[in-house]
């Protein structure tokens, strides 16, 4: 399938220029686009992954374009990785102005099988909600901490349109709902410090991990295509460019939000 996420960025005007920006999971899909988005847009972009060969492919996208941007692997789910790539980003750049929390996954079975709530083994649950939950709160932590150094910046997580609504794969739901109440908690304690935190929440999305999820549920997928109202599924820039303006001053007074980009899904 093609995502688009791999197009060659156009610069975009001045809405992130001159600012440090990180994102996690950017060696593909929503990650990358939204790296190659921030990059077109001014940002000098700090590129995280746990898959080395996807991150460096994201740098050398951006740098191919005239952008500016490192490559940092870390694991979300480890502490210590966190406050190396946010030192990191401090030591190379000088500060942190927008962070965006994407890295995730689906929450499906390494043989790509899904399983009923009562079900889902013990070791699948600990990892989706290690990697999805957990790894963006150890996130937020680091990211704030620095923020609060330099007096402002702003912060997007990856929720989900599961963050909003329910659906059978309660692991991945459980975590895209946590991640929208992290959200909300950390925008109301921090809104006064000059520091904004939203979270967006896709629809399906034609990236590498919606794929995988079609190859596994091959029957359900063009319900799941059907059951956007738009028609369609979204590309990965569509949602970059949701990301890019809250991390811009242009939503000056937009916090605490979980912004739909989901083709109408959540309005039925």
């Amino acid at each position: 399938m093609t995502t688009g996420s791999d197009a060659v960025i156009a610069v975009s005007g001045a809405l992130l220029d001159g600012k440090v920006a990180l994102v996690t999971g950017a060696g593909s899909g929503i990650g990358r686009a939204t790296s190659l988005k921030m990059a077109g847009s001014g940002a000098r972009v700090v590129v995280s992954d746990v898959n080395e060969e996807g991150g460096r492919g994201t740098v050398d996208a951006i740098e191919q374009a005239g952008g500016e941007a490192i490559f940092v692997r870390a694991d979300v789910a480890s502490s210590a990785d966190i406050q190396a790539l946010v030192r990191t980003a401090v030591e190379t750049y000088g500060r942190l102005d927008c962070a965006v929390n994407n890295a995730g996954i689906s929450g499906q079975a390494s043989d790509g099988r899904t399983f009923l709530p009562h079900e889902i083994p013990a070791d699948i649950w600990a990892r989706v909600i290690g990697i999805n939950l957990t790894g963006v709160f150890l996130c937020l932590q680091q990211e704030i901490e620095q923020m609060l150094k330099q007096g402002g910046g702003t912060i997007v997580n990856l929720a989900s349109i599961y963050g909003l609504v329910g659906a059978r794969g309660s692991a991945y739901v459980a975590s895209k709902h946590g991640v929208v109440g992290l959200t909300r908690s950390f925008a109301l304690a921090y809104a006064q410090q000059g520091i904004r935190v939203n979270a967006v929440c896709p629809g399906y999305i034609d990236t590498p991990m919606v794929a995988g999820v079609f190859t596994a549920r091959p029957d359900d997928a063009n319900a799941i295509r059907a059951g956007h109202p738009i028609g369609r599924l979204g590309v990965p820039s569509e949602i970059a460019d949701a990301i890019t303006w809250l991390c811009s001053d242009a939503s000056s007074f937009v916090t605490g939000t979980a912004l739909p980009v989901d083709g109408g899904w959540t309005a039925q």
